[in-house]
């Protein structure tokens, strides 16, 4: 059975994640799973030694070294079952069967790979327990290996999370965006949503085609579609257009032979996470 997965970690933005989650289940009509995961690097599991080469015979070392490595191991382990167990009341508290919880002591990215099957949408935030603790970092340090590892709908949210009423999808035509398209109309995610389809680029007759083409799937599906053409960069562009309709939710379709994707792979990817302040749904 697919479900939305939650990625929390006890960061400020773990409630937006969590409400995001609680919105995504509500629209989706499918089970919740929250997922915190311990990374081996900052917790390494108990007896695991290996960065200890060198010590020799010192073995007093290497016994304290492991104990306190379990012990913080177990601290670790405490205060994420703790987060898991305070995200499941904020559900069951909005409405939602108790979700299921899920703790794992690894990669986030290995992990997400290993349940990636079972995965409709994931939903994480912007940026997580580590980002915080260095200054200028405006993402969490793997949420772009996550975004582009995982093949599955990802919900990016920000430290605060409210339910969306209009939508602005970034559209240019392509394979990936086709998709996207697809995706939307086929999904009750966002059904209901003033839908805002932006193409970002010349206005000439064969983009009027392609994104009439477009809005006219979008509305048999069931959207009320504003269709639109700007020229221009694309991430101004599309942050103008956002912030002049307040429209409360992004989407796009990532990592497709496209303008968008090239946008998405470079440098701007960490600049639109950092400057966006509305949750950012990415299509795969």
């Amino acid at each position: 059975m697919t479900r939305i997965l939650a990625c929390i970690d006890g960061s400020p933005s773990t409630a937006a994640v969590c409400d995001g989650a609680i919105w995504a289940c509500r629209r989706l009509g499918l089970p919740l799973t929250f997922l915190h995961v311990l990374d081996r690097g900052r917790y390494p599991e108990p007896g695991d030694l290996s960065g200890a080469i060198g010590l020799g015979s010192r073995e007093h070392l290497l016994d304290e070294l492991a104990r306190l490595d379990e012990r913080r191991a177990k601290v670790a382990l405490e205060q994420g079952q703790a987060v898991l167990e305070a995200a499941r009341d904020r559900a069951v508290a909005a409405g939602l069967q108790a979700p299921e919880l899920c703790q794992r002591h690894g990669s986030l990215v290995e992990t997400l790979a290993e349940m990636a099957d079972g995965i409709r949408l994931l939903v994480i935030g912007r940026q997580g327990e580590d980002s915080r603790q260095h200054a200028g970092q405006p993402i969490g340090s793997q949420l772009e290996s996550v975004t582009q590892a995982l093949a599955r709908p990802i919900l990016i949210v920000p430290d605060d999370f409210r339910e969306p009423g209009s939508l602005l999808l970034a559209y240019d035509a392509s394979p990936t965006a086709e998709q996207a398209v697809r995706m939307l109309a086929g999904s009750p995610l966002v059904k209901g949503l003033p839908l805002h389809l932006l193409m970002v680029g010349e206005d000439n007759a064969l983009s009027r085609t392609a994104l009439h083409e477009a809005q006219a799937l979008l509305e048999i599906a069931g959207f009320v579609v504003i269709p639109a053409i700007r020229e221009g960069d694309i991430e101004p562009v599309l942050h103008a257009y956002q912030q002049e309709r307040a429209i409360d939710l992004l989407a796009m379709g990532a990592y497709g032979h496209s303008r968008i994707r090239r946008f998405l792979l470079g440098s701007t990817t960490s600049h639109l996470l950092h400057t966006s302040l509305t949750p950012l749904l990415l299509l795969r």
